[in-house]
């Protein structure tokens, strides 16, 4: 049934009619431009368009503004009551940013069991729905089976392993499968594979750390603390990251710099130059975003590694198994002028149909197990993606606040601080903490 609904969802797209021009349709969507975003969007547009019966003034037309100053004209223009768009582009960490100028939405009743929760709480604000999830991201422990598989088989190293735990951990560990990882359990075997702490190690490093003092970097790194327990404020607003979950989690990559384990120029790496140095072969592990996957897997772009790489979610703390999730999706402007057509859009843009649509034309939805499914051969990188998400899957508190991007930059200037010895453990979420007091009490 499933591979029938793709089949006909890939006719219908063939057979869409020509790109409407701004007098016929009725409902504009803005999008992001360029890129599977773009893809995707233009072809559910055009298989919405194509439905039998659907009324001229109910069609749709896709609108793309630059990607440079892309959110800053976005608030400018709903700030200023814009009717050149019904639909607009939101993410998770923005929300708050923009919801004064929307309206919370009802998805269609499909909705829950397409997304799952966690998902569909990526759009939302305030506990109202702002949108449809429609691209998700978050992260893999990416590893090197052929390096795993050794070690576990290798009870010689596996006494090498112990004494390196002991020493840097205080703990006498033993090798585990990446499924079964704890943070300390990582720890160790990124220590295990660092030639300044193994000489043995068949590779350079256990690790490569994304420490720029860049927001995103926090994106990556704040699973540990949130697997600790940690989060942004507690239910009644109280800012909470001067906690031992943020410490233990700053400590973390602390320590793991301090011994080698991640390249000295970590303190510059971000997205392209961690997936850099893992496909050099010289890295045995890494903490990176979903979209890697395909870069790292790929034997063009990943000759000396592609064969060999693994993928688990992040490893466990105290509370469990977390991953940051943000989202890109679509909600309603407050002044949209037609928002009657607009929201059948919304609705249907929220079913499994166009869902899995959205997923065989590039987009990356999280779906859950049940539905990603139907796509599994096609699109396997989503299967994961929507099991860590929903199982997984995270929003700290208070992150989609119009602060949101704000706190991530504050954060970035003193853990990075922090990690390179320009602020003590103390001073820096002193400063963290106060500075998301003034934000997010705004």
């Amino acid at each position: 049934m499933h591979r029938t609904l793709l089949k006909s969802l890939t006719l219908g797209l063939m057979a869409a009619a020509a790109p409407l021009s701004a007098a016929q349709a009725a409902v504009t969507v803005l999008g992001w431009p360029g890129g599977p975003e773009e893809t995707a969007l233009r072809a559910v547009a055009d298989i919405y368009n194509a439905q039998d019966g659907l009324a001229e003034e109910d069609r749709v037309e896709v609108l793309f503004f630059a990607r440079d100053g892309f959110w800053d004209k976005l608030q400018a223009d709903l700030a200023a009551g814009t009717q050149a768009f019904d639909l607009n582009l939101i993410a998770t960490y923005s929300i708050g940013r923009y919801a004064p100028f929307m309206e919370p939405v009802t998805l269609s009743d499909e909705a829950e069991s397409v997304y799952g929760e966690s998902v569909l709480s990526t759009m939302q604000f305030e506990g109202q729905q702002y949108g449809v999830p429609t691209d998700l991201s978050l992260h893999f422990m990416y590893f090197r089976e052929d390096l795993i598989e050794a070690l576990l088989a290798d009870a010689d190293a596996a006494a090498v392993y112990g004494d390196i735990s002991e020493e840097y951990l205080g703990e006498r560990l033993e090798p585990k499968a990446p499924d079964e990882w704890t943070w300390d359990d990582y720890a160790a075997t990124a220590l295990y594979f660092t030639q300044a702490v193994n000489p043995d190690s068949p590779t350079r490093y256990g690790t490569v750390l994304q420490m720029q003092n860049l927001l995103f970097n926090m994106m990556v790194w704040q699973s540990t603390a949130r697997s600790y327990g940690g989060n942004w404020m507690d239910d009644e607003g109280n800012i909470t990251v001067d906690s031992d979950a943020y410490r233990r989690g700053l400590e973390l990559y602390k320590m793991l710099y301090d011994a080698g384990a991640t390249p000295a120029d970590s303190t510059s790496y971000e997205f392209p130059e961690a997936n850099a140095a893992f496909v050099s072969g010289q890295v045995a592990t890494m903490l990176q975003w979903n979209g890697a996957a395909g870069e790292l897997t790929n034997p063009e772009t990943a000759p000396a590694v592609a064969d060999t790489v693994g993928i688990v979610a992040p490893p466990a703390g105290d509370e469990g198994r977390f991953t940051h999730i943000h989202g890109l999706g679509f909600g309603l402007n407050q002044n949209a002028p037609n928002k009657e057509g607009a929201l059948a859009f919304l609705q249907w843009l929220s079913t499994e149909e166009a869902a899995l649509a959205y997923a065989a034309n590039s987009g990356a939805p999280a779906l859950t197990p049940e539905v990603v499914a139907a796509i599994a051969d096609e699109r396997p990188d989503l299967v994961q993606l929507g099991e860590f998400a929903s199982q997984y899957g995270y929003v700290m508190n208070g992150a989609t606040g119009a602060n949101a991007l704000s706190v991530y930059e504050l954060q970035a200037q003193h853990f990075t601080g922090y990690w390179t010895g320009q602020e003590t453990l103390d001073e820096a979420l002193a400063a963290v903490a106060s500075g998301m007091e003034d934000m997010l009490a705004e």
